[in-house]
């Protein structure tokens, strides 16, 4: 038979299947015409369905030409067989003479043993495996590509058949593992602290809405076509600079991503898909069904982020052809589910409805992380194979207080983790009424906690939190957010909310961090080959100064008549923080020519983030009105540790004695030169941390929001010299990280940590 031929008959077997699963009787009945009919079109004396079983094992569901009585009796335990050889490796099996293969596994009730030529594929769906379907010959036989493609297909929408719930009745469906459903536990890290109860939403999963065999296949085709066409279009204005951000990537991994949209491999499997009667969108999610099934076994961890690569382009072209249903109006009580997620597409969401962010990827001073503690949003990150564990409507127990998530738990458990949620909305109830109490130690030492903010959304916690002001505003977020450069008027009107609802609280308004991890999508980046110690924040400010001036005139506009506080980040040298000062004054004198209000004081600070300036700061004190520890960067490039590495950045401790003598000389250094000196890193939000920095002297702290009143009740029961009477002895003794010893002290005194 010509090709062409063949394809019409294949063309025709997707026609036929369509029309059994349309008619009326049992599940089984049309089961077995499908697999006659499956035979029959590709000339096999065997086809066989075998679906996968909750505990993994593979049961016989239907058979034309094996023994009809073995159907639902014969049952292959995990990986027996040349069925679970397939379901292994998740990849079509085709052998000549089958009884020879080591894996094969004989069942005397199926009456196989006449049968010699064998073809297995994988039924997948979302890249797991529901089932295998096989077809067998009496004589020796190798089966064409054409057959296993066309096998493929039917493989294809039997899957989507089998899970849509409307082949199987509900018993029968109990029998057969659609979807995971036993309760699991997995470990993460600590991204934004919280407890959330609710149920699985998969962030832009692809959903189909159209029929998935082809009315008329050349018309399927030419729709792949356009399609493809219009996605490499799309990813050439993004590799350009002219499209939509896609997270703000490296010209090199876009130029990657690049590649992978126009690979003639990709582009011919999906033309074969929709060639061999699919319709476009079956296409494009059977062939994302055998890479991800493919590639979600590999170690190599640069294959699996190809698959993340292979995703996106597949999402990206089912929404040129019109069959993605982007992520619709959250549940209630909605636990959203992603790989990894920008900042910009977490605002979006509707916070009323959203409790929780499990991430596989995500890092706790990602911009992401940032913005959902400001949301008071419970997240995990790091939760390696979560998306394949989950499904859609999944109970979801998020525990970001220990990193951990759980999901279909039992009702025991559940019980457990929402008694957990009410206690600590106890405890919430109990910091608010802390609101208007000044933090004090025991012995009398006033504590000024400032919050942390970069959003307008942070402005209304001010209030509600009791903060004393804004220690650090993160100024670059506005322009991360942002798909353009924001105008200096755009950077005014924010500046100008900020200190409006401030009123007479002070504001400390840090000047535009980029570079390392923080890239703008709008600005040509060269990758670095170490972007931590590379071209970032004041020498990107310093070398390219035009983008710094505009933003000290919007401050300086903003604050008009008022006090200006600014301080500089990542100053590594005197001569750094002078030049930055030497702008700002200059654009004072600039407004002054102009005729324009400036503020009616300025204060010019440092962050202190790197160990260099550390050992100078006697000489920037002279200059600088005040300094603040930036504690993420600072213990980064003490401990030579990639914070975003997570082989590296567990592996220290900011209670390290190195650490903490390093931060007791910075306190020290500012109390005899007479500065204000204050830490806003994330570890002043953390009680544990922050009771040892009030103990070596620190008396100004700056945190997240939701950190104020656990920290702040911390306080009220600390008694400072007797802390650190005792921080000073465990510095001297001890090997390692003194925080057992702090811990232990915090029980014998009742330290609240």
């Amino acid at each position: 038979m010509s090709a062409a031929n063949l394809h019409i008959g294949h063309r025709q077997l997707l026609g036929r299947i369509r029309e059994i699963m349309a008619a009326s009787g049992s599940a089984q009945r049309r089961l077995d015409d499908l697999v006659e009919a499956i035979a029959l079109n590709l000339q096999a004396h065997v086809c066989s369905l075998y679906l996968r079983r909750p505990d993994t094992s593979m049961e016989l569901w239907a058979t034309h030409g094996l023994a009809t009585s073995a159907v639902h009796v014969t049952t292959l335990g995990a990986g027996e067989g040349l069925v679970g050889e397939i379901v292994r490796t998740a990849r079509p099996l085709n052998l000549v003479e089958a009884p020879s293969h080591p894996a094969f596994s004989f069942h005397p009730e199926t009456g196989e043993d006449p049968f010699h030529g064998f073809l297995g594929v994988p039924v997948l769906r979302g890249g797991r495996v529901l089932g295998v379907l096989v077809v067998q010959n009496s004589a020796a036989r190798q089966y064409g590509d054409d057959v296993v493609e066309a096998l493929q297909n039917v493989a294809m929408v039997l899957a989507e058949i089998v899970s849509s719930n409307d082949l199987l009745s509900k018993h029968e469906l109990e029998n057969v593992a659609l979807r995971p459903s036993r309760a699991e536990m997995l470990s993460g890290r600590r991204i934004s602290d919280g407890l959330a109860v609710g149920q699985a939403v998969l962030f832009a999963p692809g959903r189909m809405m159209v029929a998935l065999i082809a009315d008329d296949p050349e018309v399927e085709e030419q729709r792949l076509q356009t399609a493809i066409t219009e996605l490499r279009r799309s990813v050439d204005a993004l590799y350009q600079g002219k499209g939509n951000r896609l997270g703000g990537p490296s010209r090199e991994v876009l130029e990657a991503y690049r590649m992978f949209a126009n690979d003639q491999g990709w582009l011919d499997r999906l033309c074969e898909a929709a060639g061999s009667g699919l319709s476009a969108e079956a296409a494009v999610e059977r062939v994302r069904g055998e890479h991800r099934a493919r590639l979600l076994s590999a170690k190599d961890p640069y294959l699996r982020e190809r698959l993340h690569d292979l995703e996106d382009l597949a999402n990206r072209l089912l929404r040129h052809l019109g069959a993605i249903d982007d992520l619709a109006e959250l549940p209630e009580n909605a636990v959203l589910v992603a790989r990894d997620i920008g900042p910009a597409g977490l605002l979006e969401l509707d916070r009323s409805r959203l409790k929780a962010l499990v991430l596989e990827e995500g890092s706790p001073t990602s911009h992401a992380a940032i913005v959902a503690r400001a949301l008071r949003l419970p997240v995990v990150g790091h939760v390696t194979g979560f998306l394949d564990r989950v499904s859609a409507g999944d109970t979801v127990l998020v525990d970001g207080e220990n990193g951990v998530v759980s999901i279909r738990p039992d009702e025991n458990a559940e019980e457990e983790f929402r008694t957990r949620v009410a206690e600590r909305r106890q405890r919430r109830a109990a910091y608010a009424r802390l609101r208007n109490k000044q933090a004090k130690t025991r012995d009398g030492v006033n504590i000024t906690l400032s919050m942390n903010a970069g959003l307008r959304v942070d402005l209304p916690q001010l209030e509600e939190t009791g903060a004393q002001g804004i220690g650090l505003f993160r100024t670059e977020f506005q322009f991360l957010l942002s798909d353009h450069l924001p105008r200096q008027s755009e950077q005014t009107q924010l500046y100008r909310d900020v200190l409006d609802a401030a009123g007479d609280k002070p504001v400390v308004f840090r000047t535009i961090d980029l570079g390392g991890d923080k890239v703008l999508p709008y600005v040509a980046h060269e990758r670095e080959a170490n972007p931590a110690l590379g071209w970032r924040a004041m020498r990107m400010a310093l070398d390219r100064p035009g983008l710094l001036r505009f933003q000290l005139r919007a401050l300086i506009e903003a604050t008009g008549g008022r006090e200006l506080n600014i301080m500089f980040p990542l100053v590594t040298t005197l001569s750094e923080f002078l030049a930055a000062r030497d702008l700002l004054h200059g654009e004072i004198e600039r407004m002054k020519r102009f005729g324009k209000p400036v503020p009616q004081n300025v204060r010019v600070g440092s962050m202190v983030e790197t160990p260099a300036i550390v050992w100078q700061l006697e000489g920037l004190l002279k200059e600088a009105d005040f300094v603040s520890v930036g504690a993420n960067d600072l213990m980064q490039y003490f401990f030579a540790a990639d914070r975003e590495n997570p082989r590296v950045a567990e592996r220290y401790d900011i209670l390290n004695p190195g650490a903490l003598r390093m931060l007791g000389h910075v306190a020290n250094v500012c109390k005899a030169a007479g500065r204000p000196v204050s830490v806003c890193g994330e570890v002043a939000g953390q009680c544990v941390e922050a009771a040892a920095l009030i103990a070596l002297g620190f008396t100004e702290l700056s945190v997240p929001p939701a950190s104020i009143g656990p920290v702040k009740r911390m306080i009220l029961s600390l008694d400072h010299n007797d802390l650190g009477t005792h921080l000073a002895e465990w510095m001297v003794k001890s090997q390692g990280s003194i925080r057992g010893d702090l811990l232990a002290y915090a029980k014998g005194n009742g330290l609240p940590l």
